[in-house]
């Protein structure tokens, strides 16, 4: 099952019906966010709980300090005995991780490419588009390349048989389909091969290709042209114009990117602000501390050199924005149910003491 191809069809169904790609994105995030709103519920009461316990798990560890081994299985009991899970506030960002890598290959996609790359959103003026990128203009029968160019072929291709039959047909490894023979000078044509055996056919209609229609797609300019390969032995082969490609900043992304680190800092300060600070080990307040101002530090470097679309960035900030409202509204929950259970304590008390003055 192709999870790529029916991210962008959810996507574009999306689209169709509000009218916009950015707007299908955010709405994608809210629904993701929906869907976890348990898992984070449980994360925040077992940090609650964690917290709770810390004094208690403080003594274990000072009292076993000398036997590592014992320390683990009398903390695993304590664990056991007042039924809480440690791994419990990992699991949201668990479930995410797949979810962003795979809008992030769908975004990178050329099927995205080519139905949204050019879709823009508020100030956003290119929902495909990465801070550094060569904008290259698809569909004119050109690609602009530099010396290391890679291109790629779509995971479905048009082949003509020696019997005059048009077919559609599957490859088996779209990005190692289309090879480029020879020295890439921008500016003059470059030679491509398809080779044959990489059309998911039996041998037959691999023998009797004669040509094929094939989109490639050059990912670092966004670009896809529609290529006709022609039989020569065995391989598809043909010839294609090229010019240099020009690297373009888009600032745009870059203010993405900036309001990325700002929620998800703000987010941070609020998931610590609902932590009660008299019950935190002070080591752990400091290394919570550190990852406040460390990990914004180092995923902004990570985005610099890695191409991050300006639609997964758009998730991304959706989705902390989210994450910031969540833990607000699930800490009061919290506060509440802790009130009413104190003041439905209060009141067996109270009953108690009424009724031993009787």
């Amino acid at each position: 099952m192709d999870f790529t191809a029916l991210t962008i069809e959810f996507l574009k169904a999306i689209a169709n019906l509000v009218g916009n790609w950015g707007v299908a994105i955010i709405i994608l995030t809210l629904i993701i966010r929906f869907a976890l709103w348990p898992a984070n519920v449980s994360q925040q009461k077992s940090m609650k709980a964690m917290q709770t316990i810390q004094p208690k798990l403080k003594m274990i560890q000072d009292r076993y300090k000398s036997n590592p081994e014992m320390m683990q299985q009398k903390m695993m009991e304590f664990y056991k005995d007042n039924k809480i899970n440690p791994m419990a506030g990992c699991l949201p960002m668990l479930i995410q991780l797949p979810i962003f890598i795979l809008l992030y290959s769908a975004l990178m996609s050329p099927a995205f490419i080519e139905q949204a790359g050019n879709a823009d959103f508020l100030f956003i003026k290119r929902l495909d588009a990465t801070i550094r990128s060569n904008a290259g203009l698809s569909n004119d029968g050109q690609f602009q390349v530099d010396k290391f160019v890679r291109l790629q072929s779509a995971k479905s291709i048009k082949i003509y048989l020696k019997d005059g039959q048009v077919k559609e047909a599957k490859v088996k490894d779209p990005q190692k389909a289309i090879n480029v023979i020879g020295e890439v000078i921008p500016n003059d044509p470059i030679n491509l091969e398809f080779k044959i055996n990489n059309v998911d056919e039996e041998f037959p209609i691999q023998n009797a290709i004669e040509k094929a229609e094939v989109q490639v797609s050059n990912p670092q300019t966004r670009e896809t042209e529609q290529i006709t390969f022609k039989r020569n032995g065995d391989v598809l082969s043909a010839e294609v114009p090229t010019l240099q490609a020009a690297q373009t900043i888009h600032y745009d992304v870059i203010f993405l990117l900036v309001l990325f680190v700002l929620t998800m800092v703000l987010m941070q300060k609020v998931m610590m602000a609902t932590q009660k600070k008299e019950n935190q080990d002070p080591s752990q307040a400091a290394i919570q501390k550190s990852m406040t101002t460390v990990m914004p530090v180092m995923i902004t470097l990570t985005f610099l050199f890695v191409p991050i679309p300006a639609g997964v960035l758009l998730y991304l900030v959706t989705s902390n924005i989210f994450q910031i409202i969540q833990t607000v509204i699930i800490n009061k929950q919290m506060e509440a149910e802790e009130n009413n259970k104190k003041q439905a304590k209060d009141a067996v008390i109270e009953g108690n003491i009424i009724e031993e003055k009787k």
